[in-house]
């Protein structure tokens, strides 16, 4: 079972994409901040991570450099707001593989992930 991790400091957005995301029959993980996201990553190695952008403490950005560093093999994929298309070529230059704007349709997430898992 694929295992997916989403890294978001609201917590609406994290049990909304968990409870979906689970009923497609992946194993769930959330963080609300990058502590606890970094060590989920070490721990229950996830094979993919939904990463919004801008978390208070330790932004999007510097998680995903810090996950990328010791498990490469991790696809990440940013969630962004509005207005923080900037951000998304670092992001992109760092490893993450898409990113969604907020407010993002499910569906769309949905097929994107069942496509980059079923090709990692």
């Amino acid at each position: 079972m694929k295992k997916i991790l989403v890294v978001d400091d609201q917590y609406g957005i994290r049990v909304l994409l968990c409870e979906i995301l689970q009923k497609d029959g992946y194993q769930m993980f959330e963080a609300a901040n990058g502590v606890q996201a970094l060590k989920i990553v070490e721990n229950d190695k996830p094979d993919l991570v939904l990463l919004d952008m801008k978390i208070p403490g330790m932004d999007g950005l510097e998680i995903l450099k810090r996950i990328k560093e010791n498990h490469a093999e991790v696809d990440v994929i940013m969630m962004t707001a509005y207005g923080e298309l900037n951000l998304i070529n670092e992001a992109m230059s760092l490893g993450a593989i898409t990113h969604f704007a907020k407010p993002f349709d499910i569906d769309d997430i949905r097929e994107v992930i069942k496509n980059s898992l079923a090709v990692s």
